[in-house]
Order: C-alpha cells, then sequence, then structure tokens
C-alpha cells in the first residue's frame, strides 16, 4: 500500500511524537487564521524548528489556513503565508476560496490543498477546485466509498481523507450551531462544541447531534482501490499518546500487522462510546454516542505505554558514510542521506605511537548515531597505514555530517505584491429577494426581485411564480440526478438557479443558468464574494462587515430561520424513525428551546434556530445591495404579514434574534 500517513500537530511533543511513530506528514496550525485556534499550535520560531526537524527526516509539513477569512485579515494573512514559506513549509491548508486565490496569485510556488471544509461534495466542484489551483483535496467525511471513488474519477488532484478522529454532526463547513449560540465560529477555528450537550428528539438528557468518533484503519484495501493517497488523523486538540497510537495504527495497518491490540489501544486512548464506520460504509444506524466515565478512565492504563513509542528518537534515515584518513592531508567524512551529500573536514592524522587507526574501529565509532534519525548504510574507509585521530575528532566529524544534514537550505519563492480591495462605500436602498419551502407561501403580489423555490418543487410552481431554483447544500452522489433535474426544469423556462456549493454552482452555469451564490458559500471577504454573481453573504459577519464587501450586487439574509446545521444522518430518524416524525421533527436543548429538522429527497437535512432572525425595526441599518428573506415554515398570510413587517420598520412582536450581525463572532 503506497499511502501517506497525515499527523495532526497541537504543538512539537505532538510533532515528534508523529515523527518517531512514521508519520510522513504533518499538519499543524500558526496562532492565526487555522482551525483549531484553541490548541497551542505555533509561533513562527517555532515553525521554523518544527520544519527542520521534518525535513531532516524526510516528513512533509502542511500549514492549516483553513479558516474564513475577513476583508481586514488579508494583509496580515498575506505575512503569514510569506513567514510560513520562509520557514519552507511544503503546503497550505486552505477553506476560503478568497484567500486560496491571493496565495495562488501572490504566491505563484505555493501547493494549496482544500480543506473539507470548502463543503465541496460532488465530481464538478471537485473539478473546479482543480481550476482554482489547489493540486490536493480532502473529501468530506460523510462520503461512502462508493461516492468517493466518483471523486476520484472526477479529478487529477491528489484525495486525502480522514481516517481516524472526531466526527462532527455537521458536514464540515456548514455547521453555525457555535456561532450563533455562543458568538464563537468554527469556521473560523474557535467551535464550542455544542452538539456535544444535550439535545433531544423525544427525551431529555439524550444526545442526538453527538457522533462517535470516526475509524477507517481497517477498510484501507477499500481506500487504497478508492485512489486515495493521504489518511489524515484528526486530533490537533488531542495529547501525543493519542497522535503516537492513531499513527502507529496506520503504519501497522499499511504493513499487514494491524492487530486487535491496536484497536483496543485507539479506543481506550480516545473514544466516544467506541467508533464508527457508518458514512464510509453507508451503514448509519449505530453512529452516535458519547464520552463516557469508562472513556475518560480507560486511557490511563495506556498513556505511559504509548508515551515509550516516541521516547526516544528513531533512527529513520539511512546515511551512507565516506571517510578518507591520508598522511599529511586532512581528514573528511561525507555524508550523503535524503539525496543530500555534505562534507565535514578535520585535521591531518598523526603518526601512531601505539595502536593505529583500524577499518573495524572506524566504523565502528562513525555507526553511534544514538540521538540522530539516522542510522548506518554503506560505510566507505579510505585509511593510510600507521595513522591516528582522537576519538573526539572523530566525534566531530560525524556530528558535523549530521548537523549539515540537517540545516535547512534556505526556500526560494516568489512573494508578488498584495493590494487590498478597499472597502465599499456606503450603497442605496436594499431590493428584496427569498427563497421559499413551497409555493403555497408565495404571496400574489410580492415585492422580490428573485424568488427560488426547492429543486424538488413541482415544475408548474417555477412556471406560474416564474421562480429560479434554489439547488441543495448537500449533493453526496447526485450530481446526476441534478443534472437531470435542471434539464427538465431548464425546459419548462426556468434559467435562474440560487447555490449554496461550488459543485452546484459550476454545474447550474454548465448547464446555462444563470447561477447566484447563496450563503453556504460562506463569503466573508471581497475576494471571495468577487467569484460569485450577486451573493449571498455569509451570516457570521455584522452588518458593519457586510456593506463594505467590495463586490457587485450582494445580499444578506435579513428574515428567516437560520440554517444551523447540514447534517447527512437525520438525528430525528435515528431517535423516533420517519414514520413518528412524519416531516415535523425537530431537536428540544437543555433550556428547551426547539430546533426544526428538515428533512429532503436529497441526501442531507437542514436543523433551523428555534426563533427566527428579524431586522424589520432595523431595515435603515442594512447598506448591502440586497435583502434576502428565508422563508421556512411560515404560511402565505404570515409572509405578507412579514412582508408589510419589513415595509412599515415595525417591530416584531415574539421571540427572535438579531444573529449575529450586531455581535459578530470570534
Amino acid at each position: 500500500m503506497n499511502f501517506e500517513i497525515l499527523a495532526p500537530c497541537g504543538g512539537i511533543e505532538s510533532l515528534e511524537a508523529a515523527v518517531r511513530c512514521g508519520a510522513n506528514a504533518v499538519y499543524l496550525g500558526t496562532k492565526e487564521l487555522n482551525a483549531r485556534r484553541n490548541a497551542h499550535n505555533f509561533d513562527f520560531d517555532e515553525l521554523k524548528r518544527a520544519v527542520r526537524y521534518c525535513h531532516e527526516r524526510n516528513v512533509k509539513v502542511y500549514v492549516t489556513v483553513n479558516t474564513l477569512v475577513f476583508d481586514s485579515e488579508f494583509d496580515a494573512a498575506y505575512e503569514t503565508v510569506v513567514s510560513c514559506l520562509e520557514c519552507g513549509a511544503d503546503a497550505f491548508i486552505v477553506q476560503d476560496l478568497g484567500l486560496a486565490k491571493m496565495i495562488r496569485k501572490c504566491f505563484p510556488d505555493a501547493k494549496l490543498h482544500a480543506s473539507t471544509q470548502c463543503s465541496v461534495n460532488t465530481p464538478e466542484g471537485f473539478r473546479e477546485l482543480e481550476r482554482l489551483g489547489f493540486s490536493r483535496a480532502v473529501v468530506p467525511r460523510e462520503m461512502s466509498l462508493d461516492e468517493i471513488k466518483e471523486i476520484r474519477r472526477s479529478t487529477d488532484m491528489e484525495l486525502e481523507m480522514f481516517v481516524h478522529g472526531a466526527l462532527c454532526m455537521s458536514v464540515s463547513g456548514q455547521c453555525y450551531l457555535s456561532g450563533m449560540l455562543g458568538g464563537r465560529s468554527g469556521n473560523r477555528g474557535l467551535c464550542a462544541q455544542p452538539c456535544r450537550l444535550a439535545f433531544s428528539a423525544d427525551e431529555k438528557e439524550a444526545h442526538d447531534l453527538s457522533l462517535k468518533d470516526l475509524s477507517l484503519i481497517e477498510h484501507l484495501a477499500e481506500i487504497e482501490s478508492a485512489g486515495v493517497f493521504s489518511l489524515k488523523i484528526e486530533g490537533r486538540m488531542k495529547r501525543p499518546e493519542y497522535v503516537a497510537a492513531a499513527v502507529t495504527a496506520c503504519k501497522n495497518a499499511i504493513e499487514g500487522r494491524y492487530s486487535k491490540k491496536n484497536g483496543e489501544t485507539l479506543k481506550n486512548v480516545f473514544s466516544r462510546s467506541g467508533f464508527t464506520d457508518g458514512y464510509f460504509t453507508g451503514k448509519r444506524n449505530d453512529m452516535f454516542g458519547i464520552r463516557l466515565k469508562e472513556d475518560v478512565t480507560a486511557a490511563g492504563g495506556v498513556l505511559k505505554e504509548l508515551s515509550r513509542l516516541y521516547e526516544k528518537e528513531a533512527p529513520l534515515i539511512e546515511l551512507s558514510l565516506d571517510f578518507t584518513c591520508t598522511e599529511n592531508e586532512p581528514v573528511t567524512l561525507t555524508g550523503k542521506a535524503n539525496g543530500k551529500t555534505v562534507t565535514a573536514t578535520g585535521a591531518a592524522p598523526e603518526k601512531a605511537l601505539n595502536k593505529p587507526l583500524t577499518e573495524d574501529s572506524v566504523k565502528e565509532r562513525l555507526s553511534k548515531l544514538g540521538g540522530t534519525p539516522y542510522y548506518a548504510g554503506e560505510i566507505k574507509i579510505t585509511l593510510g597505514e600507521g595513522l591516528i585521530i582522537p576519538a573526539s575528532g572523530l566525534n566531530a566529524l560525524r556530528r558535523e555530517v549530521c548537523e549539515k544534514l540537517g540545516e535547512e537550505k534556505k526556500r526560494e519563492f516568489t512573494a508578488l505584491g498584495y493590494e487590498p480591495i478597499p472597502p465599499r462605500i456606503k450603497r442605496g436602498a436594499p431590493y428584496y429577494t427569498a427563497r421559499f419551502t413551497s409555493a403555497s407561501q408565495i404571496p400574489d403580489n410580492h415585492p422580490f426581485k428573485r424568488i427560488f423555490l426547492p429543486l424538488q418543487a413541482d415544475g408548474n410552481d417555477f412556471v406560474k411564480h416564474k421562480a429560479g431554483v434554489e439547488i441543495p447544500r448537500g449533493l453526496f452522489g447526485c450530481e446526476e440526478k441534478l443534472k437531470s433535474r435542471l434539464a427538465e426544469l431548464k425546459a419548462l423556462g426556468v434559467r435562474e438557479a440560487l447555490c449554496s456549493n461550488l459543485g452546484a454552482y459550476k454545474t447550474a452555469e454548465s448547464l446555462g443558468f444563470t447561477a447566484y451564490g447563496d450563503f453556504g458559500l460562506n463569503i466573508t471577504n471581497s475576494e471571495t464574494a468577487r467569484l460569485f454573481r450577486s451573493p449571498v453573504l455569509s451570516f457570521e459577519l455584522t452588518l458593519s462587515q457586510a456593506e463594505k464587501i467590495n463586490a457587485d450586487d450582494t445580499g444578506i439574509i435579513g428574515y428567516g430561520r437560520l440554517p444551523l446545521m447540514l447534517t447527512r444522518n437525520c438525528p430525528v430518524k435515528t431517535r423516533v424513525g420517519c414514520e413518528r416524525c412524519k416531516k415535523n421533527g425537530a431537536l428540544s436543548d437543555r433550556k428547551g428551546y426547539s430546533f426544526p429538522v428538515v428533512c429532503s429527497p436529497y441526501p442531507c437535512v437542514e436543523i433551523l434556530n428555534s426563533v427566527p432572525l428579524i431586522l424589520s425595526d432595523r431595515i435603515g441599518e442594512i447598506n448591502t445591495d440586497f435583502i434576502h428573506f428565508y422563508f421556512t415554515d411560515e404560511d402565505k398570510s404570515e409572509v405578507n404579514d412579514i412582508v408589510n413587517m419589513y415595509k412599515t420598520r415595525k417591530k416584531f412582536n415574539g421571540n427572535y434574534t438579531r444573529g449575529l450581525y450586531y455581535r459578530g463572532v470570534k
């Protein structure tokens, strides 16, 4: 099996554990712009040392800059990339398409890996990532084996996938629960994991949003058949012993030595009621679990044993040596490792009075490579007769060769200047657009410039209301089904499509639709906004941030029950079943708030906020080009009332939220 083992490193001890246990690459974050900002992470001095340590051991270093970026952060992002390249980083893991655009433009030598946070889940989406300059992409954790194979056939990019670690309930990049409930955005690296708290479809204290951890290490033959190259381990917030256990298990599985003990060790060091492979196999009935007391106490029995796996330097790299010692000439030692050749020179030898050097004594001394990543390979000796040099001299030559081999040659790279896009000046009064769950909600004389109905709505309703089509965010394995349905709608005269992921946007464009960007594209800056037509900006922006986005025709969601999660495993179906739910499911949290769960004929369900976003009395403070209304469970009468409320700027009489438009996210 020809895999890369890619290990998480939240700090230097985890990095050493990963490398010493056999990782081929590590991924880590700097202090900012990464999706695990609560990990220790690395400042640039630490990063430089980490890269040298890894490269000396033939291990690659990928830096995570996988968060959404605000316009005000682009100068700092540029400097971060410069510093990482100066440190020798091998690639950048990126979520924000605007940031990727900047890196590609300003640093043409930099390698880009698309984060799973990009939320791309169709073949066309992966092809577009490749066109955007990515050389590798991480496939969503929610994909089955057959769906991964479909992606493999669609692109020449390297594919990376998570094979062990925590599973989020939501599709990556499509969770706003932590941001909305506490201002700590998962898309900005500060997720508070509220999904691990009690959310129940039918009873108190159930944890219907908490999944078991993923483990696919026993499926490596199938993963290899899918054309995946990199095996990614989740866990930059986890302890070094966890990293050691997971890397060792992956290495043993690749070498055909994976055992039941490996699995038990993984479970003991960290699990949530065991592991799941439900998304990969398509068997999603038993995926839920929480961290129980026995899960916590089990770790105590394996930590000491695991720490021994990485307490000493493992000799990973073969070192070939060529030693020359002849009369009246400086002694030289040349070392070759990792394709690099270096030479150390010492003083000329002296005539031996008693015991001259022998080939065996020189080889013995030069082979003492403890504390280094090297083990002795071929050692060539050219030795004159009757000569001697001090043992300390031989040791010094050996140390100098090892040090020179470990030196990180300054990497040359192109850095073109970056000019940030200036903030846009204030716009005029915004116009209105809307999406509806059903055509029955649409008022007879509505004020909306564009309206959209779900993909599965009746064709006659699209025609009657001159509506565009809203394409689902989750399209796992459904691209051909999507194309077929879009062709039907196009034949009926539908010409506009509202798209929340990259693949849907490009598919709609390729079929001749006018595609518009929706909130699921997570647009938080001008660079990303300029990639899409008339985009609905992320509702994790403040009003002030949104109005400054400098792109043509941008809007925000100004009304509605905001979608907080997109999940492939329906928590209501799992808990109570579809018969009992009757498409009226909801989850209750520990405070008694109810969050509607909306299903569809496509692979994912939406979990909506417990109360609607209302800005009717603050309409004068919205300075984007348009306001998008997100109607869900309102009937036509309620829609009319809401429209009138916004026309008259009347305050809503009931429970509501202002969302994040005033408080923002961290």
